[in-house]
């Protein structure tokens, strides 16, 4: 008898918790919205393992001496996990629709405004009884609104690691989620006649174009902005390995070998971080509200920025692409494309809203080293 007591004191079924068994299953929940429904399944997938593993009694991952700990310490806290995502996204970004049309900038700087409106409405919830959020801690659930992975973990690391798990769960949740919420408020602010507008075809960019652009983007960001440099230099980067045409191993190591090794790396290590005494709070539901308000303040601003330059302009711009703004790459240009051939079965709009989709990705970038700069 003393055999089988001493056995099942070594099992974890006799520590498991409520908290622990339904973090567990929020666990299951994201691997099965990652494999039935392909929702950002290559983040998903390994933060939902991630969060199973984590809760798992006696097994001791995420603790000092455990695998998802060191990995978490490695490359999370420190930030390099996603810097270097960063470095793959650049390597994989062409910036050509952008510098064929430079007006769409204002568009994903636009679409950032979603950023600093949730960053007041984080402050707003304090009066709420039960939410409590410092400054730090609302300036990284702000940084949702920017619909960029890598940037918000890299944010909230630095300023919030304690809302980190639930952070980037809701950040990636919502950008899975960028089909089903843009939508209704494309619709909303723009007429028929509006989401019929044909743009101009865009122009070819020179290869000088394409090397200068991101050197001259990193000087000026880092100089203006030096809380910027890690995550423009390193997005900088792997833009100009691409377009230098000279390092094709280098460029095509960072686009597929990297990105997909760190990528494994980073969702288990955010998983490990979704513990029952972490995520299973007020906090939590509060970050959920906030990224999906955070979604629609940043796709209705640049909606508007780009009815506003149509009446400032002479060249008329689809207000559709204005959604595109926030950098969920190319998920919303392609939300963008499908909204126009409904409109116009004729009118494809997929490059056209590329131009502003990577200007978001640059935009997100600077607004989190503005945050990070006023309070980190």
């Amino acid at each position: 008898m003393d055999i089988v007591v001493t056995l099942w004191n070594t099992t974890g079924f006799q520590a498991l918790s409520l908290g622990m068994l339904l973090m567990i299953g929020v666990g299951l929940l994201l691997i099965f919205l990652a494999i039935r429904y392909q929702f950002e399944p290559l983040l998903l997938l390994p933060i939902g393992f991630g969060a199973v593993l984590t809760n798992i009694p006696l097994a001791g991952l995420s603790e000092p001496g455990g695998l998802l700990y060191y990995l978490y310490q490695a490359g999370v806290s420190t930030g390099v996990f996603p810097l270097l995502i960063f470095l793959g996204v650049g390597a994989l970004t062409d910036f050509g629709a952008l510098l064929s049309n430079p007006r769409v900038l204002l568009l994903g700087a636009a679409a950032q405004f979603g950023i600093f409106a949730t960053l007041l409405g984080a402050i707003a919830l304090n009066w709420v009884p039960g939410l409590e959020f410092s400054l730090q801690q609302a300036a990284a659930i702000a940084i949702i609104g920017g619909a960029d992975g890598p940037t918000a973990i890299y944010l909230s690391s630095q300023i919030a690691p304690e809302l980190l798990g639930a952070i980037a769960v809701a950040a990636y949740s919502y950008m899975a989620l960028v089909p089903i919420i843009q939508p209704p408020v494309m619709r909303l602010l723009t007429t028929k006649k509006e989401r019929e507008i044909r743009m101009v075809e865009l122009k070819p960019v020179s290869k000088r174009a394409r090397i200068l652009f991101p050197l001259m983007v990193v000087l000026l960001t880092a100089l203006l902005l030096p809380t910027a440099a890690p995550l423009i230099g390193m997005f900088c980067f792997g833009n100009l390995m691409r377009e230098s045409g000279v390092v094709e191993r280098l460029n095509n190591t960072a686009q597929n070998a990297l990105i997909n090794i760190v990528t494994i790396f980073l969702g288990l290590s955010v998983g490990a971080q979704l513990s029952a005494g972490q995520f299973l709070t007020v906090q939590t539901l509060g970050i959920l509200v906030l990224g999906a308000v955070a979604f629609v303040i940043g796709t209705a601003a640049g909606v508007l920025m780009a009815k506003l330059m149509n009446k400032l302009g002479r060249t008329a711009i689809n207000p559709l692409i204005g959604a595109a703004g926030v950098s969920a790459v190319p998920m919303a240009a392609r939300v963008v494309n499908k909204e126009g051939l409904r409109a116009d079965p004729h009118n494809f709009l997929l490059m056209h809203a590329m131009g502003p989709n990577v200007a978001g990705v640059l935009g997100s970038a600077v607004a989190a080293g503005v945050l990070l700069a006023l309070v980190g």
